[in-house]
């Protein structure tokens, strides 16, 4: 396909480049476009933009035409005016580099909702509340970007004050930032794309680099898409779902859902999200659509998968898409269930296991136990135990971690937390669910991790944390169960998990390929048979 574009391209089935270029999210998305599931119309602006970015502090000569034709490009696709009173369209800016990196850099959901289109909305609509709380929350998620400070105006619009809440918001910026939030589509659009690309250099976003060892030179793509909004109506939401469960590997559809919600309610934690199962209650028609679409993805990836949806008055849109990319005793169970359904074959399973994956087999666990003090329970988001001194602030816990570990105890985590995270031995967090940050931060870096500790109280002043009537303060000694969402005081008996059918299976296909079936560390015989396998 003939490319007429330096920076930009149009996400659809015809889209050639790699990840490399286009960014893992955009690439995921050409997919979903292939596979016949409804997708928003979008175009993505390439890494090669970032990394020009990056070098020359400006956005790179020829960006702003391209980014003006991909515009036009999307009103007429989508038969609405970018910014304009009637028929308005909104879209939203996320990154999306090559190599994931959750929740480590910026987006932005709702631009082009300016005044004028705002009042277009609401009149479109009949619902003058929708249209001021889908403006609060472009204001909030653009002002965090440029500003990088951690702005939440929901729960003011929630209460009725969305005037005062976008008037706050956009002092804040002109304070940060000594400019107004432009009420100029192009202009909000043009500095949407140059704050995602300065994500890439946060010190969050480097922290997260260095610790997961990815190279800090590939830069990040930006995807504009039109919006979809989860919060239209009472059959309207917005959700995460894995094809199968990332905690044990089951085959069974995993995650959560929020209704009357953007994506980013979902991703933050600040809201209490609900069993995913709860959308085929509700939206029967969606639920059939979603586990369609979760079938068609397995299949070409041949693997468990993982997707972020919205859906609109009843209409199901996939937002994203990657393989599950599950650890320990799920990976170990996912792979031998392919091979048992004729999906892949075993060595291929084998390949897929590593044996940095049989450290995490044997979970462990806090042992049942009369005389365990158990503080509080919550979601289980990340399996282990972690033991470790209370911390109520990020900055808290690098200070501390320097003498002892510590658990990290947040009312929620932002990607502003990510040194505390990354100092922290466990993560615990009075609001979110499985997909919330901490959750996802926690399972990237291998943490235990407990979310969605109904009751709990944090008040970093004081450096307390207050749950069913008791309250610890800071430095006390705690132990997490990341499997079964307990939070108990001291140091309780840890019991580990033992070896199941898979592993068992697993194993003994490993030792028919090295051809050696004495006894050994588990890790070294699927050593053993992936150095052979790889050799072949």
């Amino acid at each position: 396909m003939k490319r007429t574009t330096q920076w930009i391209r149009t996400i659809s089935a015809e889209t050639e480049e790699t990840a490399e270029t286009l960014g893992g999210k955009a690439h995921g998305l050409v997919l979903l476009h292939r596979l016949g599931l409804r997708v928003p119309a979008g175009f993505v602006v390439t890494t090669d933009a970032c990394r020009a970015f990056l070098r020359e502090g400006r956005r790179p000569d020829g960006l702003d035409d391209e980014l003006a034709a991909a515009v036009t490009g999307l009103e007429r696709s989508t038969g609405r005016a970018f910014g304009g009173p009637h028929r308005p369209l909104a879209v939203s800016v996320r990154s999306g580099a090559g190599v994931s990196m959750p929740g480590m850099m910026s987006t932005i959901l709702n631009l082009g909702l300016t005044t004028g289109a705002t009042e277009g909305l609401a009149a479109e609509t009949g619902d003058r509340r929708f249209a001021l709380d889908s403006r609060l929350r472009f204001l909030s998620s653009f002002a965090s970007a440029v500003t990088t400070a951690d702005v939440d105006g929901t729960s003011a619009a929630h209460a009725g004050d969305a005037a005062a809440a976008m008037k706050a918001v956009e002092d804040l910026v002109r304070e940060r930032c000594d400019r107004p939030v432009p009420d100029d589509v192009t202009r909000q659009l043009e500095w949407a794309v140059e704050a995602v690309f300065s994500s890439w250099d946060t010190p969050r976003a480097r922290t997260y680099r260095t610790l997961n060892r990815i190279p800090h030179d590939l830069g990040t793509a930006v995807v504009v898409q039109q919006m979809v909004f989860g919060n239209r109506d009472a059959r309207s939401g917005t959700g995460v779902a894995f094809s199968r469960d990332p905690n044990t590997g089951g085959n069974v559809p995993y995650g959560e859902v929020l209704f009357g919600h953007q994506g980013e309610d979902v991703v933050s934690g600040r809201s209490t999200t609900r069993p995913l199962g709860e959308l085929a209650e509700r939206e029967p028609g969606v639920w059939a659509e979603l586990l369609d679409a979760l079938r068609r993805i397995e299949g070409h990836y041949r693997d468990a998968c993982y997707v972020e949806f919205t859906f609109e008055a009843g209409e199901l849109w996939i937002l994203q898409v990657r393989p599950g990319r599950f650890v320990g005793g799920a990976a170990v169970r996912v792979a031998a269930e392919l091979v048992d359904e004729q999906v892949i074959g075993r060595h291929e399973a084998l390949l897929r296991v590593s044996p940095q994956h049989l450290r995490h087999v044997r979970t462990p666990r806090i042992a049942p136990s009369e005389g365990t003090d158990v503080l509080a329970r919550g979601l289980g988001a990340c399996p282990g135990v972690a033991v470790g001194r209370v911390a109520t602030t990020a900055e808290g816990a690098v200070r501390m971690a320097r003498d002892a570990p510590v658990v990290l105890v947040r009312p929620e985590t932002s990607p502003n937390d990510m040194h505390g995270l990354a100092a922290a031995t466990g993560i615990v967090t009075a609001r979110g669910g499985p997909a919330s940050h901490a959750a996802v931060v926690a399972r990237a870096m291998g943490k235990p991790a407990v979310v969605g500790v109904s009751g709990l109280t944090v008040d970093a002043g004081s450096g307390s944390v207050t749950v069913g009537g008791r309250t610890v303060g800071e430095g006390t000694l705690v132990t997490i169960d990341g499997t079964s969402g307990e939070v108990a005081l001291g140091t309780p008996r840890v019991v580990a998990n033992a070896a199941d059918e898979h592993l068992h299976r697993l194993l003994a296909w490993a030792d028919d390929v090295s051809g050696d079936h004495s006894a050994r560390d588990e890790a070294q015989r699927l050593d053993a048979a992936h150095t052979i396998l790889r050799h072949r």
